[in-house]
């Protein structure tokens, strides 16, 4: 096995299990900080990282109409809302839950993709499985579905909400996004979203409660540098490496890292609807991918024996 090759590994298995690991980092934070002051450090503090990584790469902001008018979009809706929602849904709800009801953004990406890019191709497989993970999610809701919903059920529809913005923008930037440098794509967005969600948080959160503590600092930091900059970097560079029906597995295998070690730090128990839904949810995410990564390895053991 030659070097990249091994490059590759290592990569594709650091973006798994980091971003598999950021919602127990974002709930450990919440001990300590409130949810959007939380956010809001995470953000300035990665932006000012990525800022000095593109100083030294020497990577200027694109500064003509279209990408600003991109930038805000991205910063808000993309960043500010979602992340904003995610945070304060993780009060209420477990991360693992978290991690899961946000991996059904794949399906709304189909969803947006066929209204706003006709030219999209959606397959019967794709169809099934978006059935299939929509079923698995109204199996994790339908324990809370009741006139008397508490904070569970609205930190369930937080989370879920911010999947659906996300993927919303996604189709946004496939669509009008691709003249942006990867780097100022993330640089700008995240500076918006920092400075926003530190403003509302000093403004409207009860900063006497927060404490910044080594729990607060290790979360933060780690969210910053790994969960944003280094995952974010690692994943573009594996994009021009690997094919895309192998990377967009990364949506299925995060997850289970998550519940993972939500069990094991974290204590969180799942209860048998809660593992029946996310089963379904998991299932639909490889289902949906499975006929085309068939596809792509009947192709690279073709090309191999040419």
């Amino acid at each position: 096995m030659n070097t990249e090759k091994i490059k590759i590994i290592l990569g594709y298995t650091m973006v798994c299990l980091v971003w598999g690991s950021t919602w127990m980092a974002i709930r450990i934070g919440l001990d300590s900080v409130s949810p959007i002051l939380s956010a809001g450090f995470r953000f300035l503090l990665a932006s000012a990282a990525l800022y000095i990584y593109m100083k030294y790469k020497r990577v200027k902001i694109q500064t003509d109409r279209r990408s600003v008018v991109l930038y805000i979009i991205l910063g808000v809706f993309s960043f500010v809302i979602p992340f904003g929602l995610s945070y304060w849904g993780q009060n209420y709800i477990p991360s693992w839950l978290a991690s899961i009801l946000f991996a059904v953004m794949p399906f709304f990406v189909v969803i947006f993709s066929r209204i706003a890019i006709p030219e999209e191709k959606v397959n019967s497989d794709k169809i099934a499985a978006m059935i299939l993970g929509f079923l698995g999610i109204f199996v994790i809701f339908s324990k809370n579905l009741s006139w008397d919903t508490g904070f569970s059920f609205w930190g369930m529809i937080a989370v879920l909400l911010g999947a659906v913005l996300q993927a919303g923008i996604a189709v946004t930037v496939k669509k009008y996004g691709e003249h942006l440098h990867p780097l100022t794509m993330n640089f700008i967005p995240i500076l918006i979203c920092g400075v926003t969600l530190t403003l509302m948080g000093l403004a409207f959160e009860d900063i006497s409660a927060i404490k910044l503590d080594s729990k607060a600092v290790v979360s933060i930091v780690y969210l910053a540098i790994f969960g944003t900059i280094v995952t974010f970097t690692t994943y573009y560079w594996l994009l021009k490496k690997i094919n895309i029906i192998l990377l967009s597995l990364t949506s299925f295998v995060t997850p289970i890292v998550a519940v993972v070690l939500g069990a094991i730090f974290m204590g969180e128990i799942l209860t048998s609807r809660d593992l029946i839904g996310s089963s379904l949810v998991l299932i639909a995410i490889l289902f949906a991918n499975f006929k085309d990564l068939k596809n792509y390895l009947v192709a690279q053991r073709a090309g191999a024996n040419d």
